[in-house]
């Protein structure tokens, strides 16, 4: 377990500030292209998943103060990544660079250490990066905001300890009653469509990935990621389908 390998979030984007003005220098010595807006430097190559999207601490919760961020690798190759945040002092992140093998996932321990009333609801940034296994490019970033509210009963949304929104009153004799609309059964045409299409579905997402071996799958029939998730995607909706009707 490596504690100690959280960094600030504020000195890497300084860096990568630099290093993105030497390469537009080198690439337009003569500043023809200096009115040019550059391009944020969170794009990523490929997409990260991790989950939760939000981190909410509560100081009169103490099983709160540590949380889990699940980062999930859906690719063919070992991924490595970094924790980096905003506020480095007030957390501690176990294993905050590791690798992730392939089609895995692994589970990122963040402790709060710093329950005070002056931290109450100021957003703290949390950032990962991933990379290629072997190399030292970013192919991938995602940032995760980090709360610390003071009980769990009254966690408003709010920032710098003002709300981010005026209150509004709640009047229960006010509210409409929800009206229920009927469901239509469905066709038996489109009940037949649905079904050979979560049966292509489930047959897509049974079929092995390029570049993996297989003896009884020919390399032509072998899908992509982007395949199985839209597939499993589609699958989901038809389940949603079903379960209404």
């Amino acid at each position: 377990m490596r504690r100690g390998v959280l960094q600030t979030l504020g000195n890497e984007h300084h860096l990568e500030r630099e290093e993105e003005e030497r390469r537009r220098r080198r690439a337009d010595p003569g500043g023809l292209l200096g009115s040019q807006t550059p391009l944020p430097s969170t794009v990523g190559v490929i997409p990260v998943f991790v989950f939760p999207a939000e981190l909410a601490f509560f100081a009169d919760d103490q099983s709160s103060h540590k949380q889990v961020l699940t980062l999930y690798n859906p690719f063919a190759s070992v991924l490595k990544f970094k924790v980096l945040s905003t506020a480095p002092s007030r957390y501690t992140v176990v294993d905050a660079e590791g690798h992730v093998k392939p089609q895995s996932c692994i589970d990122i321990v963040v402790r709060h250490k710093d329950i005070s009333a002056r931290y109450y609801g100021t957003p703290d940034k949390f950032r990962i990066e991933v990379s290629e296994e072997g190399s030292r490019r970013n192919v991938g970033r995602k940032e995760i905001i980090a709360v610390l509210h003071p009980t769990k009963r009254e966690q408003g949304p709010t920032v710098q300890g003002r709300p981010l929104r005026d209150s509004i009153p709640w009047h229960p004799p006010h509210i409409l009653p929800v009206q229920q609309t009927p469901v239509r059964p469905l066709s038996p045409a489109l009940f037949t469509l649905y079904i050979l299409v979560g049966i292509a579905c489930m047959a897509f997402l049974m079929l092995p990935l390029q570049g993996e071996m297989s003896t009884l799958v020919p390399e032509n029939f072998h899908v992509t990621v982007i395949q199985k998730l839209v597939s499993a995607y589609v699958l989901g909706l038809l389940t949603m389908v079903f379960l209404q009707g």
